[in-house]
């Protein structure tokens, strides 16, 4: 099929550059006789397109740099992906590098391929802060392109499979950053699509090149410890064969070695020799029939004792990434430990190819397009981050959280297999059903027992979640939550939460500091106040009102400055303070004009934009203060609170004047100390004490200390105010055993 003459003059052929160009378009073209004519011909169309691109550029080793697109070309063509994604290998670098546009292409090639390239092409050289950054925004990019179409980043391997094994001739200033780049994303990556061989392949090779010395020595002794064994190896597979030809058994067998990244990972991990890596060596047995994996399961143990524990069933459920094998390790001949994978043929494909099975193996076998079925959940769940996600680094640290190489696997009540990352939770497996079920989680049973939310799963697992409307995301699960998932939905609602009541606390704040300036209401947008407002946001550098008020009501902003602003702005329009209002807002209680920013009023509704101080932990009846963190919201302090006074000092202009609502909506928390003579069921007869006076106990802490004969218990109690916490504590007094009971309060600096 070398076709190639007609693409090239004869003065062209006569150049070194431009012969070394044809030679690898050549063995391309060889490879593409699984496709029908009118598709190689684009595919050279696309070809020449590209030839002409790149014209005078060349790669570091001196070749034209034509041979790269060439050679991902070859490589897509060895995953017999289609002529359209073979035109995209050979232009993935012409918008980027040769200033070609996506509308060009669109004209030449049409929208698809354009699409492909587009999804390839790095962001254009955009402001960013750091490189970091700009990574991550390319990464977003190519990642959310991917999950609509999985060959974008079956050609980005390609690519990155190329760029590695040529790495020798980058300078080596490169080969850190790339090496890592490498081994920590694209290699993850094509482990969960499936393509172990391009897994292994680019660990090995960054491995190479990020570790010379450590590659050098291993390879060395890989290739010793190959010479010592291989009478033992060439022993096993002629007693292998030699059992499976009395059974009848028509079986593949091929001999399987460990690669060198994966012997120096459990060296380095385990911290063992080289010598103390017993499983470098293995079998693959290739078997027609999938009840074939279990009849040579049994004649594989007649044949070698199996070793205890070392059993792994993938064809019952497979991997995440849709790999399918039998695992078992046999001790073998002089006592070595030999491990075996036994799968048909149609999982051999899958387990080295993944995704790429899909074009390679067209499911003429049932069960063939497992891999590409549980490949597309996971790019489906790419797209759901992103919808949560609008910051590049947080998306890609999402991302990175679900390469994960190990899976457990749970039930649902109704016998559904669901596979999390290792260490995944209740949590995890909730959002995992749906984000709605995640957000409304209260409880959960696993295997029919009541368990806390933070309950790492195990394999087998059957888990049933409780939910309930009036539930909301808990900002703790956070410190738990394992799936990229299940931490982008909490966050992004947390996140929408906040903002809601930002907004709502920044516009109380600056209506009444408004007032304090003199002006009744806070104006509307719209109307003959439009451009008050841009002018305001002008000076505050916000966006738009919204984001102002929200910057407001988390700190960022103080009321008095921007109420001060736009009185100004307002009065420029003709709209004169009213000085009544200004004398009754300002000094009718006596306040300081300073510190004026108006009296903001708490009931307990206000969510995530105002925080109840953890150091001494006012509840309604106390007399507050305000404290207007700095991105942190309104922090409410007692007034007598050590803490509170510091900041005080330290940060007068941040404070505001806050007081509680006639009737707060929900109850807070405090701590009580009670000091107990140490006996029998005290613990049980002060609890029950609390929950007499219609508290909850939401923490106990007996602390560290071996218990003496009077010993201090600290409760956390959810009261509605101080007459209730004096009721709670009366209770607490009247009951046998205890000495002492009083609300707990922060020592003085």
């Amino acid at each position: 099929m070398a076709e190639n003459g007609s693409l090239l003059s004869s003065d062209d052929q006569a150049h070194p550059a431009a012969s070394a160009a044809a030679a690898s378009f050549a063995g391309l073209l060889s490879k593409l006789d699984y496709l029908s004519p009118g598709d190689i011909e684009n595919i050279r169309r696309a070809y020449r397109f590209a030839d002409e691109a790149h014209l005078g550029q060349l790669r570091k080793n001196g070749d034209p740099y034509i041979t790269h697109p060439i050679a991902v070309a070859a490589q897509c063509a060895e995953w017999k992906l289609d002529a359209q994604a073979l035109m995209s290998a050979l232009m993935h670098d012409a918008i980027e590098d040769c200033g070609v546009t996506k509308e060009e292409l669109v004209e030449r090639f049409g929208a698809p391929v354009a699409d492909l390239v587009d999804g390839l092409t790095k962001l254009e050289k955009l402001e960013f802060d750091t490189r970091e950054q700009n990574q991550a925004e390319s990464f977003r990019k190519m990642l959310l392109a991917m999950a609509k179409d999985v060959r974008v980043i079956l050609i980005k391997l390609a690519d990155r499979t190329h760029n590695m094994r040529t790495m020798g001739d980058m300078p080596r200033s490169k080969w850190q950053r790339i090496s890592s780049e490498t081994l920590e994303i694209y290699a993850p990556i094509a482990h969960r699509l499936g393509l172990n061989f391009t897994y292994r392949e680019l660990q090995d090779l960054a491995f190479r090149f990020l570790h010379p010395w450590r590659y050098e020595v291993l390879s060395k002794a890989l290739n010793k410890s190959r010479n010592r064994r291989r009478d033992l190896i060439s022993r096993v597979q002629k007693e292998v064969e030699g059992v499976f030809a009395r059974q009848g058994m028509s079986v593949r067998i091929m001999g399987r070695e460990k690669t060198l990244y994966s012997v120096y990972r459990k060296m380095d991990n385990k911290h063992l020799s080289f010598s103390q890596v017993t499983d470098v060596y293995g079998f693959r047995i290739v078997v027609p029939e999938l009840t074939d994996c279990y009849t040579g399961l049994g004649v594989l143990h007649q044949l070698y004792k199996p070793l205890p524990g070392k059993f792994r069933d993938y064809v019952a459920i497979p991997k995440v990434n849709g790999y399918q094998s039998l695992h078992t390790t046999l001790i073998g001949p002089f006592g070595t430990n030999i491990e075996f994978q036994l799968r048909t043929h149609a999982m051999d494909v899958v387990a080295e190819s993944g995704v790429a099975a899909h074009w390679l193996y067209k499911a003429s076998e049932p069960g063939s397009d497992m891999s590409q079925r549980l490949g597309t959940q996971w790019l489906q769940s790419l797209l759901d981050i992103q919808q949560e996600t609008h910051d590049a680094g947080e998306f890609w640290d999402h991302i990175k959280i679900d390469l994960f190489p190990d899976a457990v696997y749970v039930f649902t009540p109704k016998s559904k297999i669901m596979a999390l990352p290792r260490g995944a939770t209740v949590m995890d497996f909730a959002y995992a059903i749906h984000s709605d079920v995640g957000n409304h989680t209260v409880s959960a049973r696993i295997n029919g027992e009541q368990r806390p939310l933070r309950t790492e799963l195990a394999n087998g697992d059957v888990v049933e979640v409780i939910t309930a409307e009036s539930a909301e995301p808990n900002p703790a699960w956070l410190s738990f939550v394992k799936t990229g998932r299940a931490r982008s939905k909490i966050r992004h609602h947390l996140k929408t939460v906040a903002q809601e009541k930002s907004h709502e606390l920044g516009e109380r704040m600056l209506s009444q500091a408004l007032r304090s300036e003199g002006i009744a209401a806070l104006p509307t947008e719209d109307g003959e106040y439009q451009s008050t407002w841009e002018k305001l946001l002008r000076f505050t550098g916000n966006k738009s009102r919204e984001e102002l008020l929200a910057d407001i009501g988390m700190g960022k902003r103080i009321a008095s400055m921007v109420g001060k602003k736009l009185a100004v702005l307002l009065s420029e329009t003709g709209l004169k303070p009213d000085a009544l209002l200004i004398s009754t807002e300002r000094y009718a209680s006596g306040r300081d004009e300073s510190a004026s920013q108006g009296v903001v009023t708490l009931d307990g509704s206000e969510g995530l934009s105002v925080q109840y101080a953890p150091c001494c932990r006012p509840i309604p009846g106390d007399r507050i203060v305000g404290y207007l963190g700095r991105g942190e919201g309104l922090v409410v302090h007692a007034e007598d609170c050590p803490t509170g006074k510091r900041l005080l000092l330290r940060d007068s202009e941040r404070f505001l004047e806050v007081e509680w609502a006639d009737e707060p909506v929900r109850s807070f928390e405090t701590t009580v100390v009670v000091t107990v003579t140490n006996g029998k069921g005290v613990l049980a007869r002060v609890a029950s004490s609390i929950a007499a006076a219609e508290a909850d106990i939401t923490h106990v802490d007996m602390g560290d200390e071996p218990a003496q004969t009077a010993t201090d218990i600290r409760f956390s109690v959810s009261v509605r105010d101080r007459q209730h916490l004096a009721d709670v504590l009366r209770s607490l007094k009247r009951t046998s055993s205890v000495i002492k009971a009083q609300r707990f309060k922060p020592v003085k600096a």
